[in-house]
């Protein structure tokens, strides 16, 4: 019987990976095809990040969606870390937690700059990025408006956020936590 249950296992296994290869495969370009329109939509507002990009060690691209319910703030996402120096994309994960005011959800893009080694071995390494965040935005399609600012304790770094879909009034202080994404890398 043990025999019988290994076999199947393995079985089940071998024919499993072709399709989590896939999916995988799959998600990867959905990452990479957000971090191009996450960029054409900066290089569009703001021309003189696409020097600033160009010239930093790496860059990191963003999606992230975050809900705030009074006093609880929650959001998660994904995006890659792009090593300009070695070529190379990490791909990670997001996930926030916070306190304070607020009600809404909010759908939106940040765009890391990494302007030093450090800044940049330290945030794939480690990934943490502790912020104070308020927010007043309000956009549906192309309409609305929005404005935001966000502090970041990362030295070596430039943020900029983008929101895409979303309507929020919040003032919190959150905790983002970014790490490797294992299944991608």
């Amino acid at each position: 019987m043990t025999r019988n249950a290994t076999f199947l296992g393995l079985v089940i296994l071998m024919l499993a990976q072709p399709v989590l290869a896939d999916k995988n495969a799959e998600k990867k370009a959905e990452i990479q095809e957000m971090r191009q329109e996450v960029l054409n939509q900066l290089y569009e507002e703001s021309p003189d990040t696409r020097g600033e990009i160009a010239g930093a060690e790496g860059y990191g691209v963003f999606s992230n969606v975050g809900v705030n319910l009074i006093f609880v703030a929650a959001g998660g996402g994904s995006g890659v870390v792009r090593d300009n120096k070695a070529g190379t994309d990490t791909y990670m994960k997001m996930g926030q937690a916070g306190i304070g005011l607020g009600l809404g959800v909010k759908d939106f893009r940040g765009v890391f700059v990494f302007h030093t080694r450090d800044a940049l071995d330290n945030f794939v390494d480690k990934g943490w990025d502790f912020g104070a965040e308020a927010d007043a935005a309000a956009k549906a399609d192309d309409k609305g408006g929005e404005g935001s600012a966000a502090g970041t304790l990362v030295d070596g770094v430039s943020i900029y956020q983008l929101t895409e879909n979303g309507l929020v009034l919040q003032a919190s202080l959150m905790g983002t936590k970014y790490w490797k994404n294992d299944k991608l890398n």
